[in-house]
């Protein structure tokens, strides 16, 4: 019984991949740094007013994140829009709200809550999970990780990950939450979201990955023209209490 349950959670986690079939919605990866001691503040707005502005103008709210470690006092956050074209125009909406003018003006009476915004468009991939907002009261660590691809190499490494890495994630126990690339094609980026049961556990899943066989199998087929990935970013998160 425990066998075949286990295979029908892996086989409900496989075919979920293909789920981004379809998403051709404009999404928004925004990193704000928060100014010396306001990023309690900064949060506030946000779990107070921000979020529900943001529905209000059409934004779906995806997640909220800071930094485990975060001595940069960042808070990041994916947005999402049905097309690029909602997207700038639910921001023009929001920005002209007289409830968010009043908010801004109540929350930075004592001073800019953020020194600087970064901001990068994605678009879903096709072999995406499901990418949607989700919410449990236990705790998670998760992992934002960009990749940029070698030259010429964003395919190979797009049909590596579609083919092998995703099942592979799950097999090891990790959860895939979104896989995207920069719609701005300013770089050839592949940014994507797991997250783990803990950061131990994190640790553990990808000692067991490293080493598993057909995920070195497959890194040699896919490098016998050379390696795949120029750069790894990683970061490690916590789920807001207002994601």
């Amino acid at each position: 019984m425990k066998t075949l349950l286990a295979s029908t959670l892996l086989l409900a986690c496989l075919s979920g991949a293909a789920a981004a079939d379809s998403d051709t919605r404009c999404y928004e990866l925004r990193v704000y740094h928060a100014a010396p001691g306001k990023l309690d503040a900064l949060e506030g707005r946000f779990r107070d007013h921000a979020c529900a502005l943001f529905t209000k103008h059409g934004f779906t709210n995806i997640g909220y994140w800071v930094p485990m470690e975060n001595s940069d006092n960042k808070l990041i956050y994916i947005i999402a829009s049905p097309s690029r074209e909602a997207h700038d125009k639910a921001w023009k909406s929001f920005i002209d709200d007289p409830d968010w003018k009043a908010v801004a003006k109540a929350t930075e009476a004592d001073g800019k809550l953020v020194t600087k915004v970064d901001s990068i468009y994605l678009n879903a991939t096709d072999f995406s999970p499901e990418i949607a907002p989700s919410h449990t009261d236990a705790p998670r660590c998760f992992e934002l990780r960009t990749y940029t691809a070698a030259p010429d190499k964003m395919d190979a490494l797009l049909t590596r990950f579609r083919d092998h890495t995703l099942k592979l994630f799950v097999k090891h126990g990790m959860t895939n939450i979104g896989y995207w690339t920069r719609a701005d094609k300013e770089k050839p980026q592949l940014i994507y979201l797991l997250a783990y049961p803990s950061r131990e556990a994190r640790e553990a899943s990808w000692k067991a990955f490293f080493a598993d066989p057909d995920w070195q199998a497959a890194q040699k087929a896919s490098e016998v023209n050379g390696r795949l990935v120029a750069k790894v970013e990683y970061v490690f998160l916590s789920a807001t209490d207002y994601s």
